[in-house]
C-alpha cells in the first residue's frame, strides 16, 4: 500500500508542477486556458476558481496531464477572442509556454535539493572500506580506513568532501566523463596524509551500475565487520551466528571491515553455480562479547537479478559512522542548483550513450521501477523520498526537452525552425514527425516496461 500511495503522490506532484509551469506562463502571456488536468480519462473531480474561466480536473489515469488552451487549430474562434488564442501569440511567447513545463520540473528539483541542504542530512563519513582485489583503488595504493578530505576531477580545483555520498558522486562523474580523480587523504595513527590519483579514464565507457564501483574498487564506507540482524532459518542462524558477533578472520584471511566480509561471502564460490555443490563450509573466527569463537559457516545460494549469489541471510557490517551535512540558505540553494545541473548533464550523457550503443538499454526504467523506488524511499524516511522525488523531477524535465515531436522539446524544435526560416513547419511534415515521435516514444516505453518486469522478476 505504501508503494502505491508513494507512486501516486510522486506522479501527482511531478505532473502538477509540470502542467502548472505551462499554465502559469500561458496566463502571464495573455493566453486563455480552457482546461488544466492532472491525469487522463474520465474526471473524478472538477472545479473552477472564482472569476476564472479555466476548468481544473483530476483524471482517473494518473500517468500524465495537459493544459488545453484556446487555439484556432482546434476549433473556430470569434474575432473578440482571437488575441487570446495560443496560435496567434508571438514566437517567443509560444516557446516560453512550451519550455515552462520542463523548467518547472527542474526548478522543483533545485528547491527539493535546497530543502535537503538546509535541513541537514545524516550521511556516512567519507572513510574508505578495503578496496576490491585487483581494482583501480587497490592498484592506486588504497588499503582501507583512509579518510577522504578533498577531491578533484582532472582539470578542476580541489573541493572538500563532506560525506561518502559526496565522494560517490565524484566517482560516478569521473567514470562517466572519463576523467581521473585526485583524492587528498587525511593522516591517521598508521599513515601520514597523502594524495592518491584514481585513473578513472582507463575504465572506457562504463555504465552507472554496481559493476562500475566494483571496477573502481570502492564499494562503500568503512564499517566494523559485525553481524547485524539474523534472518530466521538462514545460513547465519544455522551456523550459530548472533547479532553483535565481530568477525576477525575467515579461514586464513583477516577481515578488514564490513564490505570486505561481504565481498568474501559473495566470492566464496562462482556466482554462475546453480546448485549447492561446491559451497564449502568456512571457518569463521569471531569475537562474541569479547570471547573468541570459531564457527563453521556455509553460505547458501540465493537468486539475485537472475543470478545465484552466495548469502548468509544476515546484515553484514555495523552501521557506518555518520556526519551531518548542512548548508546555509544561499549555499544550500546554490548547491541545489549545482546538483540539478549535474544530474541533468549525467542524464543526458547516459541517454546519448544509449543512443550510440555505448550503454545498455537496460538503464531505461519505467513506471514499475519508479513505483518500487518510490515505496522504498518513502519507507526509509522523508529525506530519502525527497531525494528520489528530485531525481525523478530532473529526469522528467530532461526527457521532455528531448527533440522528439510529441514532447515539449519537439515543439521547441518546430519553433527553432520557424525562428530560422520565418515560417512554421508544414502540416504534412508535422504529421510525419508526430508519427515518428510517437513510434520512438512507444518503443522507449516498451523497452522500459520490459526492463521493469525483468528487474522485478529477477
Amino acid at each position: 500500500m505504501l508503494t502505491l500511495i508513494s507512486f501516486v503522490v510522486t506522479l501527482g506532484i511531478l505532473i502538477a508542477v509540470h502542467e502548472y509551469g505551462h499554465y502559469r506562463v500561458a496566463v502571464a502571456c495573455g493566453i486563455k486556458v480552457l482546461k488544466f488536468s492532472i491525469g487522463f480519462g474520465k474526471p473524478i473531480y472538477t472545479w473552477r476558481l472564482k472569476n476564472k474561466s479555466t476548468e481544473f480536473s483530476i483524471g482517473m489515469l494518473p500517468l500524465g496531464g495537459y493544459v488545453k488552451m484556446l487555439d484556432e487549430r482546434e476549433a473556430p474562434i470569434g474575432p473578440a477572442e482571437r488575441h487570446l488564442a495560443f496560435n496567434t501569440q508571438p514566437l517567443k511567447s509560444r516557446a516560453a509556454v512550451v519550455a515552462a513545463g520542463p523548467a518547472a520540473n527542474l526548478l522543483l528539483a533545485v528547491l527539493l535539493y535546497a530543502v535537503l541542504n538546509w535541513s541537514g542530512l545524516q550521511e556516512p563519513k567519507a572513510v574508505l572500506s578495503s578496496p576490491v582485489a585487483g581494482s583501480l583503488a587497490e592498484k592506486a595504493g588504497l588499503r582501507g580506513q583512509e579518510t577522504v578530505q578533498q577531491a578533484a576531477l582532472e582539470g578542476d580545483e580541489l573541493q572538500d568532501i563532506r560525506s561518502f555520498e559526496d565522494l560517490r558522486w565524484r566517482l560516478t562523474q569521473g567514470a562517466l566523463d572519463g576523467r581521473d580523480l585526485t583524492l587528498v587523504l587525511g593522516a591517521d595513527t598508521a599513515r601520514a596524509g597523502r594524495t592518491v590519483r584514481l585513473p578513472l579514464s582507463t575504465l572506457g565507457s562504463p555504465e552507472a551500475d554496481a559493476q562500475l564501483f566494483r571496477k573502481i574498487g570502492i564499494l562503500g564506507p568503512w564499517t566494523r565487520p559485525e553481524i547485524g540482524g539474523v534472518m530466521p532459518g538462514g545460513a547465519a542462524e544455522k551456523s550459530g551466528l548472533h547479532a553483535g558477533d565481530v568477525v576477525v578472520r575467515v579461514g586464513d584471511t583477516a577481515i578488514m571491515d564490513g564490505p570486505h566480509l561481504r565481498e568474501l561471502i559473495r566470492t566464496s564460490i562462482p556466482t554462475s553455480s546453480t546448485g549447492a555443490a561446491g559451497i564449502a563450509p568456512q571457518s569463521w573466527h569471531i569475537l562474541r562479547d569479547g570471547r573468541p569463537l570459531v564457527l563453521q559457516v556455509t553460505p547458501e545460494l540465493k537468486p539475485v537479478n537472475g543470478t545465484m549469489v552466495p548469502r548468509i541471510d544476515a546484515y553484514v557490517g555495523a552501521p557506518a559512522e555518520l556526519v551531518t551535512v548542512r548548508y546555509g540558505f544561499v549555499d544550500g540553494l546554490w548547491q541545489g542548483a549545482v546538483r540539478t545541473w549535474q544530474v541533468s548533464a549525467l542524464t543526458l550523457r547516459m541517454m546519448g550513450k544509449m543512443v550510440t550503443g555505448q550503454a545498455s538499454l537496460k538503464n531505461l526504467s519505467g513506471p514499475l521501477t519508479i513505483a518500487d523506488y518510490a515505496g522504498k524511499s518513502a519507507s526509509l524516511g522523508w529525506s530519502y523520498y525527497l531525494t528520489f522525488l528530485a531525481l525523478v523531477s530532473v529526469s522528467l524535465g530532461v526527457l521532455n526537452l528531448l527533440p522528439l515531436p510529441v514532447l515539449d522539446g519537439g515543439h521547441l524544435m518546430y519553433y527553432l525552425w520557424e525562428g530560422i526560416t520565418g515560417r512554421g513547419v508544414s502540416d504534412a511534415w508535422m504529421d510525419r514527425l508526430q508519427r515518428g515521435g510517437v513510434a520512438i516514444l512507444l518503443g522507449m516505453m516498451c523497452v522500459a516496461l520490459f526492463n521493469d518486469v525483468t528487474r522485478l522478476l529477477g
